[in-house]
């Protein structure tokens, strides 16, 4: 038997639509490359993406075309991330920091036929442009006039006049937006998400046991908007009324903190390197910044460390943990503590913050171990896998079918324990992982223990082949500026939580990590690097690199 509901597709349009007759006055800040802040609103957002829709349709946009951009955080990124799907076209972000081959290489695997580019991004654009064949490429010029090797955004808009876009009608399970994944293994992957998968996972941001995106909340996306859909902040913000900050391309802690407290912005989000540096500025210049009563800082990425949470607490600012992939849209997993959790101590309680989280709503999860599922018992580990209705099913236009199980879990390549709360806990990826004398040890552990150290800024460990052992290992640190510690130092205070066959051999100080183009730690790059290691060979404490 059918319900008496009606049948109403689930589509971005309705988003914007809705926060311009709702919230018509609601601020979009921009901060351009000068640092000056450019203020529109939804209204006028709502407007400049009708204009971007019907230009796109005289152009001949045709349903299912890519239309790639290459732009910062940015209210003309906002306008294509809802005036490019809104004529069924699928709105591609490229990754501005991946090498110019790597991009190309995605381009031309998409078949996007129009690029939208900001200015200060025309160099990048130079370096690849020779090795793709784009049909038509804007500039977004700011007003300079500098569109060299193709046509004014401005212009574009201006083209369609007033004319109301002939919006073609859609189905919600059309493409909406796609992404490619960091290829920090192979190729980059596309992933193409549907309209149905952005609106439910935006629905689902804008729960108070998720990240509780609401219209009082001032939001400040600062990961990238050319990674994952900015982590669905533009989407959920929108859908929500909430106003918008959005930082461009200084994400330096103090222009960042300039811009929280200026804007008094609650809710924000980014890796973890990002908040690191943020915690430094603010403890090295007490009193400076006055952030919002109730600031609320997301990050993903990677493992924060329990540290973090309590460094922030001190300073008002509650840090949310989340876990998700480009493949989940992306947020998949978020912590928040359970009512009862309350009466935990409190380094129970801090345990507990800096897990990955429970599944989110429609989201199911599991640990698999030799093919049998892992217990919730927090202890057990096994490689995550997930399944849902914002889960990729497959990669456009590759088949990696081992990616997925048989009965169409996502195999996520990420070790985990869940606990018997739910609460997952990312402990390594799976090629990250130490084995050493048959034993396994978490790299991740390791560098959040070794991060809390009041002397060190970053750190990261990496297995090492060892003549006896098979792999032992290796912990790469990055110390503060000014701070010295010895390496008998951090073993002790290592060892108050690991088992002495658990603690790094050797610990080698460098002036700093490498990261993916997203924030990770580039792990691979570390094992390259010191895949030449020799036991011993420099007496303890006076390793660098």
């Amino acid at each position: 038997m059918k319900s008496t509901m009606m049948s109403s597709p689930l589509l971005l349009g309705g988003m914007l639509e809705r926060a311009a007759k709702i919230f018509p006055n609601v601020e979009l800040v921009s901060v351009r490359a000068d640092g000056s802040r450019q203020r529109s609103n939804y209204l006028e957002t709502q407007r400049r993406a009708k204009q971007l829709s019907a230009a796109l349709l005289t152009a001949g946009i045709r349903n299912g075309d890519r239309v790639a951009t290459l732009m910062w955080n940015q209210q003309e990124h906002v306008e294509a991330y809802f005036g490019v799907p809104a004529v069924g076209a699928v709105l591609h972000t490229l990754n501005l920091r991946l090498h110019p081959e790597e991009i190309a290489y995605i381009v031309n695997h998409a078949e996007d036929r129009f690029l939208i580019v900001d200015a200060t991004l025309l160099d990048v654009y130079e370096q690849f442009r020779p090795h793709v064949q784009l049909e038509r490429v804007f500039v977004v010029d700011h007003g300079c006039g500098q569109t060299p090797g193709g046509e004014s955004y401005e212009g574009l808009l201006a083209s369609a006049g007033g004319a109301e876009p002939d919006y073609p009608a859609l189905d919600e399970e059309e493409a909406a937006a796609m992404c490619y994944t960091s290829g920090t293994t192979g190729k980059p992957k596309g992933v193409l998400y549907s309209q149905r998968a952005l609106a439910l996972h935006s629905l689902t941001m804008a729960l108070p046991d998720q990240l509780g995106c609401s219209c009082h909340d001032t939001v400040l996306p600062a990961m990238s908007m050319f990674h994952a859909n900015g982590w669905g902040f533009p989407y959920a913000a929108t859908m929500m009324g909430s106003k918008q900050v959005l930082p461009g391309r200084n994400l330096q802690p103090e222009c960042l903190l300039d811009l929280l407290e200026g804007e008094q912005v609650t809710l924000t989000g980014g890796v973890p390197t990002i908040w690191l540096a943020v915690l430094n500025a603010l403890e090295c210049h007490r009193g400076r910044w006055k952030l919002a009563p109730g600031l609320r800082i997301v990050v993903a990425g990677s493992a924060a460390p329990e540290s973090m949470f309590r460094r922030f607490d001190k300073f008002g600012v509650r840090v949310i943990q989340l876990w998700g992939m480009t493949e989940t849209t992306p947020v998949a997993t978020v912590c928040t503590p359970k009512p009862h959790m309350a009466n935990w101590t409190e380094d129970e309680c801090y345990e507990q913050r800096a897990k990955q989280g429970c599944p989110s709503p429609f989201i199911e999860v599991r640990a698999v171990n030799d093919a049998e599922e892992a217990p919730w018992d927090g202890r057990t580990a096994g490689e995550l896998e997930v399944r849902g209705p914002w889960v990729a099913s497959s990669y456009f236009k590759l088949d990696q079918s081992d990616r997925w199980t048989k009965d169409g879990w996502f195999r996520t390549g990420d070790v985990v324990t869940i606990d018997e709360e739910g609460y997952v806990k990312i402990t390594d990826r799976v090629k990250d992982l130490i084995k050493s004398g048959g034993e396994w040890i978490s790299s991740v552990d390791l560098e959040n223990a070794i991060v809390a150290h009041e002397a060190v800024k970053e750190a990261a460990v990496i297995a090492v082949a060892h003549p006896k052992w098979v792999e032992r290992p290796l912990a790469v640190v990055v110390l503060k500026e000014g701070r010295q510690v010895k390496e008998a130092e951090l073993c002790a205070f290592l060892a108050t939580r690991f088992a002495k066959w658990q603690l790094p051999d050797a610990f080698v100080f460098v002036d700093e990590l490498p990261h993916t183009s997203t924030g990770k730690l580039l792990k691979s790059k570390l094992r390259q690097q010191f895949g030449e290691w020799q036991w011993e060979q420099v007496p303890a404490g006076q390793r660098t690199a």
